[in-house]
């Protein structure tokens, strides 16, 4: 014998084995058609039957079921509730057969729009509303399906469909995965064996991979977009009455950026003493003499933490209005908070000196690298002759730079760690700064990517001077009790830098106490921090009853926190888009390259000419800084991949010979 049950909303057949008890507590041993062993209890069989076996049975019942008039069903059944051989007789005959019957439970089983379920093997149709507005239902659905298998097709063909245009950054950033769109998308890759984002490059969708790049960062990190409010702005009477009372600063200050600068937030000066020595002035644009915590303007920084780098743009902190108001642009008085230290004759730094004022100070140049690097060397800051500007201040400052070095370096050395050369110049080092230049050619973007050696001598200047800057702030912090975000180093581990709103060493610098604050216009740790420096100038003492965050405050915890998950983020997008644009330059001039490149460790190597790192196995045996010439072709923009090819390894002879200098 065989029984018709129903088994997770699907009508089944099982044979039995073996039966036990009688009448409503009858059960049965049985075996399903998938070979399952099973209990079946009386209630829940819907029918018994002899003939025919269950797979013939299923078979036909699956084509019969698909016949059923569903309209025509509703329309004989009763509106009481009925069971299936009751219906089955009314719709079939009395002589329905269990082929039938088994097909009529299929389709009543499979149409709930028709007919509710209210036991096993009980049905009642459902009110004509209900069916109405289920029928419609059911209509709109089929209209999608189809809708999503032409969009489908669309898409495999290459064609982004017109309708879907205008929500084709959505469907690619942050998709709704219950839309027709999005799953027609999803249909098309998986036909098409491709990406969501290839395959909406090969219809023209986003432009290209660094669209791509881009929309997924921005997503993430300004999903309301990139661009500030205008109206973000501080009313020029609030900062005219922010700075009345500022001294004007005897010093003619000056700043050392490269040309791509416009947040210019640090500048020196160097005064000569009457009793001889010099006073060096380290001055810091001031933007939180006028915005305050949690107005308008704290919370777009907080919000940010930090102006984003990337090549050929940027994303700033603040509104471009409000940097042009305290940026430190040559010719005019700007609102700055300074720190002045004493040196003598020979460069050595008075501690005692230390003074911290807020204060209008007088821009009488802004230098720029490209214009004086060059021209700046041992020599010629000792030659009087020389006459590039700020000769007799720029030698002052690299004496006491190299003294300031020094020191840290005895300091680094007594942690354990090895001490670092200052302004070594090596044409094969990799040590070097890059400069991308993003230019438009016939309508395709070309990219330049100039190399920059790091150590001269006005890096070394203007690194030691805003070091000290920092260590100087700090301590500042720390000896009046003022919390801060202090950047600590310590130890070994994943975890050795961090932020935090306690003073701590930074071993790596050599220096006992560390707080950014020479970059206020850029990064808001230095905002918050010239907060509490702008208290302890103006206050003195009395400063922790007045700064902007009391010992132990939350709120600065919470900003220490979350300024390192920014940061971290913000540098990873900068160094995902170099990749890009250094992939961009392989293959803007064909499809391959073939280039030098360095073996680091581990098989990672370096291209020569450009910052590119790409894994070349067969250098995995050699030493560090093997030079090798590679072909890199099948790179992909989308994965930030590519293909090397070793073409040949220097011997260690070339190599110690190229080392060796002229």
């Amino acid at each position: 014998m065989h029984l018709l049950y129903e088994e997770g909303g699907d009508i089944k057949v099982a044979t039995v084995q073996s039966a036990s008890g009688s009448g409503d507590a009858e059960s049965w041993q049985a075996t399903s058609l998938s070979g399952k062993k099973i209990k079946l209890k009386a209630k829940e069989v819907w029918l018994r039957f002899e003939k025919p076996e269950p797979q013939a049975l299923m078979d036909e019942a699956n084509l019969l079921s698909k016949e059923i008039d569903l309209q025509f069903l509703w329309d004989c059944a009763p509106e009481e509730e009925f069971g299936l051989v009751d219906v089955a007789q009314e719709y079939f005959g009395a002589q329905a057969t269990v082929p039938q019957q088994t097909g009529l439970a299929i389709a009543l089983q499979g149409a709930p729009v028709f007919f509710r379920r209210k036991g096993r093997g009980r049905f009642q149709r459902a009110p004509l509303e209900q069916l109405q507005a289920g029928l419609a239902a059911l209509e709109r659905k089929q209209k999608e399906l189809e809708q999503q298998a032409a969009w489908q097709q669309e898409l495999v063909s290459g064609v982004f469909p017109e309708a879907l245009k205008s929500q084709a950054n959505q469907l690619l950033f942050s998709p709704d995965k219950n839309t027709s769109a999005y799953k027609a998308l999803i249909s098309a890759c998986t036909e098409s064996g491709e990406s969501p984002a290839q395959l909406m490059i090969r219809c023209g969708a986003i432009d290209s991979p660094l669209q791509y790049h881009q929309g997924m960062f921005l997503k993430a990190h300004f999903p309301g977009g990139s661009a500030h409010d205008a109206s973000a702005v501080v009313d020029q009477a609030a900062l005219e009455a922010a700075i009345s009372d500022l001294p004007l600063a005897d010093v003619a200050a000056f700043s050392i950026d490269d040309s791509g600068t416009t947040e210019i937030d640090d500048a020196l000066s160097v005064t000569a003493l009457s009793e001889g020595g010099y006073r060096i002035g380290i001055h810091i644009a001031a933007p939180g003499l006028a915005i305050a915590k949690d107005d308008v303007l704290d919370r777009i920084a907080r919000t940010r933490m930090s102006t984003v780098y990337f090549p050929g743009d940027k994303i700033t902190m603040l509104p471009d209005a409000v940097i042009a108001q305290f940026s430190l642009d040559e010719g005019a008085p700007r609102p700055a908070l300074s720190i002045y230290v004493d040196i003598d004759a020979q460069g050595v730094v008075d501690k005692e000196s230390l003074q911290l004022r807020a204060e209008m100070v007088p821009m009488a140049s802004n230098l720029r690298l490209e214009n004086l690097e060059h021209q700046v060397t041992e020599a010629s800051l000792m030659d009087e002759g020389s006459d590039f500007p700020y000769r007799q201040e720029l030698n002052v400052l690299w004496s006491a730079a190299k003294l300031l070095h020094a020191g840290r370096q005895e300091q680094r050395v007594a942690n354990g760690l090895r001490a670092e050369q200052l302004g070594v110049l090596d044409s094969n080092a990799l040590a070097r700064d890059f400069h991308f230049q993003i230019k438009e050619h016939e309508g395709v973007q070309r990219v330049d990517i100039t190399p920059r050696q790091r150590g001269s001598i006005l890096d070394t200047i203007v690194a030691e001077w805003m070091i000290y800057c920092n260590s100087a702030s700090g301590r500042l912090l720390a000896d009046h009790g003022l919390p801060g975000l202090f950047r600590t180093q310590k130890g070994w581990g994943p975890l050795r830098t961090r932020m935090q709103t306690t003073p701590g060493p930074h071993e790596g610098l050599g220096l006992d106490y560390y707080a950014w604050c020479t970059s206020p216009l850029r990064r808001y740790s230095d905002l918050v921090n010239q907060w509490q420096l702008l208290a302890l100038a103006k206050h003195g003492i009395t400063a922790k009853m007045v700064a902007p965050f009391p010992p132990r405050d939350a709120t600065l915890m919470g900003i220490a926190a979350d300024f390192e998950s920014c940061y971290q983020a913000y540098g990873e997008y900068q160094d995902r888009l170099e990749k890009y644009w250094c992939l961009r330059w392989i293959v803007q001039d064909g499809d391959s390259k073939s280039v030098f490149v360095r073996h680091l460790k581990e098989g990672m190597s370096r291209v020569e000419p450009i910052p590119l790192h790409l894994p070349v196995p067969e250098l995995a045996t050699h030493p560090r800084m093997t030079r090798a010439e590679v072909m890199i072709s099948d790179v992909d923009l989308l994965q930030l991949t590519a293909g090397v090819r070793v073409l040949q390894i220097e011997s260690p002879e070339v190599l110690e010979s190229n080392a060796t200098p002229t």
